[in-house]
């Protein structure tokens, strides 16, 4: 099997990113967004999924964290469909149910080639740290679109913010850990249509 990794970069007026990514990692992360919590988020999600993710944004922290963190799932999202290739045995389809603590989220994935988002999560508090929680869906839209991905997360258990934010990143990385996973017995495309 060849090697499953990608490079992005992306230069804007607001944002300067650059990310590396290896779909067959270990888990091992290097992040400097410069918004300490959505490094976290990010760190959290290379190591549940054993992605190898190195990712560094300057952005205009100066105005707010919106441009750096929707930034980031463009180019995280790019980076995942370009590592993917042609898609040739992969599951294509990953769930899964995460608990933490008081929190239960539900996340699945398919990587059809069709961007789709359906959130359900409704945070009770404006921010986390430095990052704003309307930038949760924010991100995810913005990775499921560059990603060409159908992505659905939905809370079952609220309650903590930080837990079901963490749950959510989580959920997401053992989704798409449990879909990028490559089966013997798959023969070329798992589609009906011969391509995704």
């Amino acid at each position: 099997m060849s090697e499953r990794t990608a490079k992005q970069q992306r230069k804007t007026k607001e944002t300067d990113i650059s990310v590396s990514l290896n779909l067959d990692g270990t888990g091992k992360s290097g992040i400097d967004t410069g918004i300490g919590f959505f490094d976290h988020m990010l760190e959290g999600f290379a190591r549940h999924g054993f992605f190898d993710l190195n990712l560094t944004c300057k952005g205009d922290l100066q105005v707010d964290s919106h441009h750096t963190i929707e930034d980031c799932g463009i180019v995280l999202g790019a980076a995942i469909r370009e590592a993917l290739g042609d898609k040739q045995g992969i599951k294509r389809f990953g769930s899964c149910i995460l608990p933490m603590d008081e929190t239960l989220v539900l996340c699945a994935v398919d990587l059809s080639g069709r961007p789709y988002l359906v959130f359900d999560g409704a945070f009770t508090a404006d921010r986390l740290g430095d990052m704003d929680t309307e930038m949760v869906k924010e991100f995810f839209y913005a990775i499921s679109y560059s990603a060409g991905l159908n992505l659905h997360i939905k809370v079952l258990n609220n309650g903590n913010n930080h837990h079901m934010a963490e749950a959510m990143f989580k959920a997401f990385a053992r989704a798409l850990d449990d879909a990028v996973t490559i089966d013997p017995r798959i023969q070329g495309i798992l589609s009906t249509k011969g391509s995704l």
